[in-house]
């Protein structure tokens, strides 16, 4: 029997908000569609949470309140299911287009666009998502079509969060602090990696405040001798008597991350760690105090970074990037250089982490939202080096 709306994450005016964000810059752009296939940006849009890994498309019509939302058919209950949108808008396409190397879900796509007589139109693509085999069979079957490239705009217009985002993004925060808090009570010599980390993911997927975890991001542990590594997972190792473990997790509550890097010692911390501890501690908290609407995003880093090295210790990476629906939106860095005005609802993953030599880092971060005045801080487990015995 047909499946029916499930609870909806957002109303749908918080939706046709976005869209109507979307169809003014088409509108500035002279185009009648858009085709969005990055898959944060379907989520933006639609409410689409389903992690298909078939090729989909949304397409938004300049002419038409709701877009189109074009996938898989077996992936079409879930699509009734999450979205705000009517059944009439989602279509499946057919096993045929199913593992073969001459045609996938993008030539579904492209069979809309012309039944639809756009193939003389201006088309807008996320080009920069696109493998070069599908932006050539995009311009292949719409050789009359005007194409412009649409990567960027989606982007840009999500890094503003709703008021409504903001309670998410604080719900997935609490996830986040209820993470760490649960590696310093589980993590003690002689314990696996593996252990460690099962008890940490299953305090993110049981959430917090009575809002589980929707989606488990990958949680990065990175112990002794890996704290110079910042992207690697557990392994097969057991945690030691005098062991570093550098954890970097994020909650997440329908698709919207906040990312928090705690760093704890079994045992007696040494006075190298206690120092950069202090220099990123410093680091984050004058970040702080000058992330506020209006100030440029190089500046907060020229501050940020400025801070640390006083304190002896030169941080290479950039101090933060911008967070939302996925754990990075890939618009704006808090970097040296960076020209962006922050603005109000802008939300970020505030970043001290520092590897300074192969076998040794620290990290140190929190999730925040920019504010008129100042800053939110998202995230607010303990900002410390955990000693743990």
């Amino acid at each position: 029997m047909p499946v029916v709306k499930g609870p909806q994450v957002f109303p749908r005016s918080e939706y046709l908000r976005r869209l109507a964000a979307v169809k003014a810059k088409m509108a500035e752009c002279d185009i009648a569609a858009v085709v969005i296939t990055d898959n944060a940006h379907i989520t933006y849009l639609t409410g689409s949470v389903a992690h298909s890994y078939d090729t989909r498309g949304v397409v938004i019509l300049a002419s038409r309140e709701e877009p189109v939302f074009i996938l898989r058919w077996m992936d079409v209950a879930a699509a009734v299911q999450e979205t705000f949108m009517e059944r009439d808008s989602i279509m499946g396409y057919s096993e045929e287009f199913m593992g073969d190397p001459g045609k996938n879900g993008y030539d579904a796509v492209i069979d809309f666009l012309l039944d639809q007589g756009l193939g003389r139109s201006g088309i807008g693509f996320e080009l920069c998502n696109l493998t070069v085999d599908s932006a050539e069979k995009f311009k292949g079957r719409l050789l009359q079509a005007r194409i412009q490239d649409f990567s960027k705009v989606v982007s840009r217009i999500r890094t503003l969060k709703s008021d409504l985002e903001i309670v998410a993004m604080r719900e997935a925060a609490a996830i986040s602090d209820a993470g760490v808090l649960m590696a310093a009570e589980v993590m003690r010599p002689g314990m696996r990696e593996a252990d460690a980390i099962a008890e940490i993911v299953g305090t993110l997927a049981r959430g917090a405040n009575g809002k589980p975890g929707t989606w488990i991001a990958t949680p990065y542990l990175c112990a002794t001798s890996r704290t110079g590594n910042p992207h690697t997972t557990w392994s097969e190792d057991t945690l030691r008597e005098d062991s570093q473990v550098n954890l970097e997790i994020a909650g997440v509550r329908h698709e919207y991350h906040a990312p928090i890097c705690r760093t704890y010692i079994l045992g007696k911390p040494t006075d190298r760690l206690l120092r950069i501890h202090e220099a990123q501690l410093a680091g984050l908290e004058a970040g702080l105090n000058v992330i506020r609407a209006g100030a440029v995003s190089g500046e907060v880093a020229s501050v940020i970074h400025s801070t640390t090295e006083k304190h002896g210790f030169k941080k290479r990476s950039r101090a933060g990037y911008s967070i939302g629906i996925d754990w990075m939106e890939n618009t704006t860095s808090l970097k040296l250089g960076d020209t962006t005005v922050l603005e109000p609802n802008m939300t970020f993953h505030l970043h001290l982490g520092s590897w300074v030599e192969e076998d040794f880092g620290y990290v140190l971060s929190e999730s925040i939202r920019v504010t008129e005045s100042g800053v939110e801080v998202l995230t607010k487990a303990p900002r410390k080096l955990f000693r743990l015995g």
